[in-house]
C-alpha cells in the first residue's frame, strides 16, 4: 500500500513551525519550569482524591466493536467500579453496576459474551440487559413488598464518540462528551476514524508505579536520545516539538527523524503523519499516539495504592486499510514500543517510584520544553489543589 494513502494530514502552521524548529534548533516553550511535589507519587490521600476526581469525568472505557450487536456485553473494572457494558436494541451502549440489587453478588462473571438477561448466582435475581430491570425474584413471597422500579441495576451515563465508548459515573446529563472534549480536539480525532477501526493489538499491564509517571515517560520529550538509544530515540527527534493547549487537553507534535532529512533538502511544505506523529492527551488519563497506519491508545488508571497503576495499549487500524500487510507493520511497531516501555521506560519508573517512596520530600522538576508533560500535573493542580504551578 503506497504511503500516500496511509498518510493523514497534519495542519499546515503546524508543519511550518516544526519546519523553523528544525533550522533553528528550537522548540516550544513553557512559561516556565514548575516543580511537583514527590509527595503526590506516594501518598494514599492523594491518590484518593485523584481517583474522586476521574469519576467525575467521562472516561474512555471500550471501543464500540467489542459490542458489535444488540445483546453483546463486555465485563470491566474501572477505578474499583466493576461494571457491565451492554449493546442496547436501539444501537446505543449501557454501563450498569455489575451488583445485585439484592446482597450485592456479581450478576454477571464472564469477561464477555451475549445475554438477554444478567442473573446472580447466589439468590438467582436476575435482571433485563434491556435497560436493566429487575426480572425476577424466586421466593418473592418470603420478603417484604419489592419496589422493582429502584431495584434495577445501576446505570451509568454511557456515550459513544469516536468509536469510543465513555462512561460518566458522577451521571452528569448537563455535559456530553463532545462538550467534554471541545471542537479542536474533535477536530484533532476525525481523521483516525476510530469509529471505523479495528482492534490489532490488546494489551493490558499492572506496574508497580504511580500513574501519573507512566504519562510522564509516554510524553516526556526530553528522553528519547538517552533513554532509547537504538531503538524509539533514533526515529524521532528529543526535544523539540509544537504544543497544542485545548484546556484540559493538551497535544504534542513531534518530528520523526525522517523530517529532518526532508528539511534539509528543502521539502516538507505538505508534510504529514509519516513525518509528524503526534501525542493527544485526553485528561486525564487516555493518550492517542498517532502513526501513518495506526492509532496507538494507552489508558492509564491509579490504583488507591499510589505504588501501581494499570496500562492498557490497544493499537486501532482504519477498516479502510487493513490487510496483512499493514498488520505486520502494527505488530513491528508493537514490538518497538513494547522494547522502549517493557525493558526502559517503565524500570525507569519503577526507580524513579522506589526512589520517592524512600524520599518523599522534595520535588521533581519538569522543563519548559516538556510542555505537554507539565500539563497533567498543571491541571491536576488547578482540579484538586486550586493553584496555577
Amino acid at each position: 500500500m503506497s504511503q500516500t494513502k496511509l498518510d493523514v494530514r497534519v495542519d499546515p502552521e503546524i508543519v511550518q513551525a516544526m519546519m523553523t524548529h528544525l533550522r533553528n534548533e528550537t522548540t516550544n516553550l513553557a512559561a516556565s519550569d514548575i516543580h511537583v511535589p514527590v509527595d503526590h507519587f506516594v501518598n494514599p490521600e492523594r491518590a484518593r482524591a485523584e481517583i474522586a476526581l476521574m469519576k467525575t469525568l467521562p472516561l474512555a472505557v471500550a471501543h464500540g466493536s467489542e459490542l458489535a450487536e444488540p445483546g453483546d456485553f463486555i465485563t470491566r473494572t474501572i477505578l474499583g467500579m466493576p461494571l457491565i457494558l451492554s449493546r442496547q436494541a436501539d444501537g446505543t451502549v449501557q454501563a450498569f453496576l455489575n451488583m445485585c440489587s439484592h446482597r450485592g453478588g456479581r450478576v454477571e462473571v464472564e469477561e464477555k459474551g451475549k445475554r438477554r438477561v444478567f442473573s446472580c448466582r447466589y439468590h438467582g435475581w436476575s435482571f433485563d440487559a434491556k435497560g436493566g430491570g429487575l426480572r425476577t425474584v424466586p421466593f418473592q413471597s418470603s420478603f417484604d413488598p419489592i419496589d422493582r422500579d429502584s431495584h434495577g441495576l445501576e446505570r451509568f451515563k454511557t456515550e459513544q464518540r469516536h468509536g469510543l465508548v465513555w462512561v460518566d459515573f458522577s451521571n452528569n446529563t448537563a455535559r456530553s462528551v463532545a462538550d467534554y472534549l471541545g471542537p479542536e480536539v474533535d477536530a484533532q480525532l476525525e481523521p483516525w476514524q476510530l469509529e471505523q477501526s479495528a482492534i490489532v493489538i490488546d494489551k493490558t499491564f499492572t506496574l508497580d508505579v504511580n500513574w501519573k509517571l507512566v504519562i510522564d515517560g509516554a510524553t516526556d520529550i526530553m528522553h528519547p536520545q538517552f533513554l532509547h538509544p537504538g531503538g524509539v530515540g533514533d526515529l524521532i527527534e528529543s526535544n523539540l516539538g509544537v504544543d497544542r493547549d485545548y484546556g484540559r487537553h493538551v497535544q504534542h507534535f513531534g518530528a520523526r527523524r525522517k523530517l529532518r532529512t526532508l528539511v534539509e533538502q528543502g521539502g516538507a511544505p505538505e508534510a504529514g503523519s509519516r513525518y509528524i506523529a503526534s501525542n493527544l492527551v485526553l485528561f486525564p488519563n487516555v493518550l492517542v499516539i498517532t502513526a501513518p497506519e495506526h492509532v496507538e491508545c494507552w489508558t492509564v488508571y491509579p490504583h488507591e495504592d499510589p505504588h501501581k497503576s494499570t496500562v492498557n495499549i490497544r493499537f486501532y487500524v482504519r477498516r479502510s486499510i487493513l490487510s496483512p500487510e499493514i498488520e505486520a507493520r502494527v505488530h513491528k511497531s508493537w514490538e518497538i514500543l513494547s522494547h522502549a516501555a517493557g525493558k526502559e521506560d517503565w524500570p525507569m519508573e519503577e526507580w524513579i517510584q522506589q526512589n520517592a517512596k524512600a524520599q518523599p520530600r522534595g520535588t521533581f522538576r519538569y522543563a519548559r520544553s516538556d510542555v505537554t508533560c507539565q500539563h497533567l500535573h498543571r491541571q491536576l493542580a488547578r482540579e484538586l489543589d486550586g493553584i496555577e504551578l
